[in-house]
């Protein structure tokens, strides 16, 4: 049976709830590695709501649905749940309720919640489990609704794995093998279960495609002393066996935020439990000096990629051709895919014209998308996978004449991105701390964006990597800042139903003061377009970082390029004066 409409398949899915003597049931974007990007198989929350962002959480009751999610996706999720029947809260913004406020408001004592514990986090799950026994409800995690009512939802993926070549991941697999086994020994560990798809593929130089975009494959991995076991393909329902069949005398060290509820359920009782951040996490985020030298090469492709699309895009506007978001997005990818090493994009394109760029995670589609014409400002959030690195860029184009209130948020988002590429902070320092240097330029002003400024970037793996989270996140330890952790940079400023302006490059942590401080080197390489420039608003110091900044993308890139794309680089990196 196919639901025809979000109505049916929520009025379908609340009658199943009456089936399982369930009162409540709580739908996580997630799957059983706590991923970001879900294979099809996980899209639940998708499918049964009509939203389509990557990050949200539906609550329903048999009479009250809610979504939750963060300022990203107001504006799109306002659309997409129009006529739904479900209620939008937008997560972040003053008094909003978490969705566990909203849910322990709505029950009463001896009611009870579904959720699907096989996809649940550890730590949320135990949250989730004191909030309501609080209240006296209670929490069952051993039903999957979907199971059930979607009936023709798309099976797990199992495509092939291929080997990161050593040329490229610099440190063979069993180098890094003996680091975690040397922290499991540090921490008392005879034993180490590892569910995070990225801390897998990096720990055992292997690279996949099961989930869009991420370069990985699904699998567990049981790491003992003295072997190693991976679970994929075939064997993937055998970890929870091999938890399960854990001898009485053993020390498991787990990560409660990147392991399911269900797989912590499969250990005996008897198993002594550590609770700590997977060591890979900490050792993957640094890159050394060859994946670092891997990077800049990858970064210049990257670039002589965008400057032969850009010259593309500026010579057809001219000709009147007609270019769409669409277009936008195609050529793109198709300049990256001609590049030496190139693998996939790492995330779907943002091309994002005029209001939608309003929208911080737009997507175009065929039914819906923006045609490139008259005037406006045109964002471009986009990126890729290569052997060599990890990108992700963002710039905007002015399209026909930009407008004063422009120029000032284009500079006043460009002020943000020099201020924090130019700091030095002393190592260790948590990632949090460095929020406010991108934000104070839109601060004095009365303004902000909604999002974080930075996050890690993987290395050919996540574009998304923790620990470290440049954003108004509580500071942790495991957040402090390192040589050669990848972090993107980028302030924003949106003005909903008008325009946004979004810059991003990515940056390298780099030794200064002798080792105890640490400064940023600037990967990305491609022109921050000055045509959107209030040039009086820009002091001294940050036209000559601007101008520095483009003579090193031309001396980069120049060499890649011919005719009208090194035409393009030339104009577009000429200096500025105030």
């Amino acid at each position: 049976m196919t639901l025809p409409s979000i109505p049916h398949r929520l009025h379908h899915a609340r009658l199943t709830l009456a089936d399982f003597a369930l009162d409540a049931y709580i739908v996580l974007s997630s799957d059983p590695h706590l991923s970001e990007y879900l294979p099809a198989h996980w899209q639940g929350r998708e499918w049964l709501s009509g939203f389509t962002g990557s990050a949200g959480t539906l609550v329903f009751t048999a009479t009250d649905a809610a979504l939750f999610t963060d300022s990203r996706y107001w504006t799109q999720a306002q659309t997409e749940l129009n006529g739904s029947g479900i209620e939008l809260v937008k997560q972040g913004a003053a008094g909003a309720p978490t969705p566990i406020q909203w849910l322990t408001a709505r029950l009463q004592k001896g009611q009870t919640v579904g959720a699907d514990g096989a996809v649940m986090g550890l730590a949320f799950a135990q949250t989730l489990r004191e909030a309501l026994t609080k209240i006296g409800a209670n929490l069952r995690t051993d039903t999957d609704l979907f199971a059930t009512i979607w009936t023709d939802r798309p099976p797990p993926p199992n495509n092939p794995i291929t080997e990161h070549a050593l040329e490229y991941a610099s440190q063979a697999s069993a180098e890094k093998l003996a680091q975690v086994r040397q922290a499991m020994r540090d921490m008392g560990a005879t034993h180490h279960f590892l569910s995070s798809l990225d801390d897998i593929a990096w720990l055992f130089n292997l690279r996949g495609s099961d989930i869009p975009y991420n370069p990985v494959f699904l699998s567990h991995a049981l790491i003992t002393l003295e072997k190693e076991t991976l679970f994929h393909s075939t064997h993937y329902p055998d970890a929870a066996t091999a938890l399960s069949t854990l001898p009485p005398d053993a020390v498991l060290l787990i990560d409660p935020k990147r392991i399911t509820l269900g797989m912590r359920e499969c250990v005996p009782a008897g198993v002594k439990i550590i609770e700590r951040t997977n060591p890979s996490i900490l050792l993957k985020c640094r890159k050394d000096e060859k994946q670092a030298a891997h990077i800049r090469r990858t970064m210049e492709r990257d670039g002589a990629a965008m400057c032969r699309f850009y010259a593309w895009l500026e010579a057809a506007l001219a000709r009147g051709e007609r270019v769409t978001e669409i277009t936008v997005d195609e050529r793109l990818s198709a300049e990256r895919a001609r590049q030496p090493d190139f693998v996939s994009l790492s995330f779907g394109t943002i091309a994002a014209f005029k209001a939608n760029g309003a929208m911080a995670h737009y997507s175009a589609t065929e039914s819906r998308h923006a045609v490139i014409e008259g005037d406006g400002l045109l964002l471009i959030d986009s990126g890729g996978q290569y052997l060599g690195g990890t990108t992700d860029i963002t710039r905007v184009w002015p399209i026909g004449t930009v407008s004063t209130a422009q120029q000032r948020d284009y500079t006043l988002v460009l002020k943000g991105l020099i201020n924090l590429s130019r700091a030095h902070f002393p190592l260790g320092t948590p990632a949090p701390m460095l929020d406010a240097l991108a934000r104070a330029p839109l601060w004095e002003h009365g303004l902000d964006y909604g999002h974080g400024t930075g996050h890690g970037v993987g290395y050919f793996l996540n574009v998304h990597e923790g620990p470290q989270s440049i954003s108004k996140a509580m500071p942790t330890a495991e957040m402090a800042m390192q040589a050669g952790m990848v972090t993107s940079i980028e302030p924003a400023l949106y003005r909903d139903g008008q325009w946004g302006i979004r810059l991003e490059n990515l940056v390298l942590n780099v030794p200064r003061h002798e080792g105890n401080f640490l400064a940023f080197e600037t990967l990305t390489l491609c022109p921050i377009d000055t045509r959107c420039i209030e040039a009086s608003l820009l002091r001294t110091d940050e036209i000559d970082w601007l101008n520095n900044y483009h003579a090193t993308v031309r001396e980069r890139l120049a060499p890649l390029l011919e005719g009208a794309a090194l035409d393009w680089l030339m104009v577009r990196t000429k200096k500025i004066r105030s």
